[in-house]
């Protein structure tokens, strides 16, 4: 059998979600396939606000949640696999619950297949005087009369 914890995440992202709250996820960042900003981890875990006002978009797949969010103003794409989730909560309330940490079993990871080197091919050198087709349609379209707005004032009777 599939494990419960997928059900058991959304329910209460759901459940804290349609009252009005705001749900926090606890990550374990030692399980494998998490990927999360390093330098906001305490002690091994981080706490991420997963409420759709502070995610750019949030997925929660079969096996992972993938969100992307800002931290320092810098926009993160993380995953989350649901075995790393060690709490889901409120944050106004801490009403939520605990969850087990699992780690996949070694049969279970699926390592991504590399992907194979760029490869560099030689381009012919083109003269930069001589114009393209597309230089001449622009040429052409900026001597055109460009459109100009023009205040128009109504005469108060």
């Amino acid at each position: 059998m599939t494990s419960t914890k997928p059900y058991i995440v959304k329910a209460f992202y759901d459940w804290i979600s349609d009252n009005g709250l705001t749900p926090y996820i606890v990550v374990d960042v030692n399980v494998y396939g998490v990927m999360v900003p390093m330098s906001y981890v305490n002690d091994g875990q981080i706490v991420l606000n997963v409420s759709l006002s502070a995610v750019g978009s949030i997925a929660m797949g079969e096996d992972t949640i993938e969100l992307s969010a800002r931290f320092g103003g810098k926009l993160e794409n993380m995953s989350v696999p649901y075995g790393a989730v060690g709490a889901i909560y409120a944050k106004e309330n801490g009403a939520g619950t605990s969850l087990a940490i699992e780690h996949p079993e070694q049969g279970d990871i699926v390592e991504a297949p590399e992907k194979a080197p760029a490869k560099m091919s030689s381009v012919k050198a083109v003269d930069s005087k001589v114009k393209t087709s597309g230089e001449k349609k622009s040429a052409q379209a900026s001597k055109a009369k460009k459109p100009s707005l023009s205040v128009v004032k109504n005469k108060q009777d």
